[in-house]
């Protein structure tokens, strides 16, 4: 049941840290309840027979991995019984989005489900997961299956029958680790401590997210001063992004809100709205406001 291409851990960068093999994996208590609460709605969505699946972000540390935000597979993904592709440009614009206010955060691994009771990564999985992991830092991945526990008792609080395992409500996650040379997975100690999922917010605005990805993604790539935040719009929660300018508070903002795409300049602690032409892309928008500006010298 190969999971298909998996997300690009983007460039690798050293690291003054010596990194050892993984001796535990540490969930924050909001990363857990993501995968568990999101994993019961998938199965409850008219999906619910397709594999689905999250990258995971965290600190890597000497010999533990620190999982502090879930991306999901989103709503673009291609799954089917036996397989999941993950949305790439919505992964990587949602990265970027929640390094923002920590670079140290760092791509650690995948979870994916398996609809039936395969509890372990699949031959297919370890074909391209071994060489995937050498991009990751301390070139080992985290890799969590998940997958129906009918065993175990509908219940709210969480089971640990194995120090490898949790179990609630009748899922279960199983945790293992890859290196490049290794013949097999390895199973790996999973922890809980509290803290957050810092990618929770993105998932009010995920559909922007995945309707934008690609052309927010190469504009932060292009300007230097551009910033990513959730804030409220006029019906609901609304993806923003700021351009910063030359002078000191001016800026380019842009709200996008289902479908609806918003542009405003911003100067002086005064925010003015631009007539854009509809239909013009976040990206597109922008530089048209930049060659608007250029042009009033």
């Amino acid at each position: 049941m190969p999971v298909g291409p998996q997300p690009s851990p983007g460039p690798h960068h050293p690291s003054q840290t010596a990194y050892g093999r993984l001796r535990r994996v540490v969930l924050t208590d909001q990363v857990s309840r993501s995968l568990f609460a999101e994993y019961a709605a998938h199965r409850d969505s008219d999906r619910g027979a397709e594999e689905t699946g999250w990258v995971l972000l965290g600190l890597r540390e000497a010999d533990e991995a620190v999982v502090l935000a879930t991306l999901p597979a989103g709503a673009e993904r291609d799954a089917g019984e036996a397989h999941v592709r993950f949305n790439a440009d919505a992964q990587a614009l949602a990265s970027r989005i929640v390094r923002q206010a920590d670079r140290r955060l760092t791509l650690l691994g995948v979870v994916h489900t398996h609809p039936g009771r395969l509890r372990h990564p699949s031959h297919g999985d370890y074909d391209g997961d071994r060489v995937w992991v050498r991009n990751l830092r301390g070139e080992e991945g985290v890799f969590g299956i998940g997958t129906v526990c009918r065993e175990a008792q509908a219940s709210t609080v969480a089971g640990h029958p194995q120090a490898h395992v949790h179990v609630l409500d009748g899922l279960r996650f199983d945790w293992y680790t890859l290196g490049p040379q290794d013949r097999k997975y390895r199973t790996v100690p999973v922890e809980l401590t509290i803290g957050p999922d810092l990618a929770a917010p993105l998932r009010d605005v995920w559909d922007v997210v995945e309707q934008h990805a690609a052309r927010l993604d190469r504009l932060a790539r292009q300007l230097t001063r551009v910033q990513f935040d959730v804030t409220a719009g006029r019906d609901g929660p609304a993806l923003g992004v700021t351009v910063g300018l030359g002078e000191p508070g001016q800026a380019i903002r842009v709200l996008m809100e289902g479908k609806t795409v918003r542009y405003f300049y911003e100067a002086g602690g005064e925010g003015f709205q631009a007539d854009l032409p509809a239909g013009v892309a976040p990206d597109q928008g922008v530089y048209l406001l930049l060659a608007e500006l250029a042009a009033r010298g």
